[in-house]
């Protein structure tokens, strides 16, 4: 079985669309096109279950309309409305056709400061701006790489030197 820290929440799933089984996803990361995935994992009373996608297209930069692999009527996919959708972090694309890390890779990744020690686990990354921005637990954290300090990808950790004050924003 998966476990929560294997995974992280790329978006949730709306409503249904249609009668032939689509939903409306809501995502955040588009990595399940990029990575080209066979399946997701939608959270289903607490528990992360893996779905096949049958197939899937872009309603706009946000929302894509779903359908899953043996999935075939409104009625059978009920079930599904307000699930977080999550991906596995082994199948996220470490690097891009540049063949550098993504900002996305590190979500997930544990974050800590050199004087405050642990921050948080990283939720989500805001790439949508020259400045991006990590989420962990209600903050955002610039990812300025002249404040990284150290990052292990094994453990998947990083160290960052953060100005003092930054935290109590």
């Amino acid at each position: 079985m998966i476990q929560d820290d294997e995974v992280y929440k790329i978006g949730r799933i709306g409503r249904t669309h249609g009668v032939k089984g689509e939903v409306t996803f809501l995502f955040t990361d588009d990595v399940w096109d990029r990575a080209e995935a066979e399946y997701v994992f939608l959270r289903v009373d607490g528990i992360l279950v893996p779905f096949f996608l049958e197939e899937y297209r872009f309603k706009n930069d946000s929302t894509a309309l779903l359908k899953f692999l043996d999935y075939d009527s409104a009625d059978d996919v009920k079930f599904m409305l307000g699930c977080d959708v999550c991906f596995p972090h082994a199948l996220t694309p470490e690097k891009d056709e540049e063949d550098e890390y993504t900002w996305r890779y590190f979500t997930g990744f544990t974050l800590f400061d050199e004087t405050a020690g642990l921050v948080g686990s990283i939720d989500t990354v805001d790439d949508s701006t020259q400045n991006v921005l990590f989420h962990v637990g209600g903050h955002y954290i610039p990812a300025a790489e002249a404040w990284i300090r150290d990052i292990d990808h094994k453990k998947r950790t990083i160290r960052m030197a953060l100005p003092d004050g930054l935290l109590d924003l």
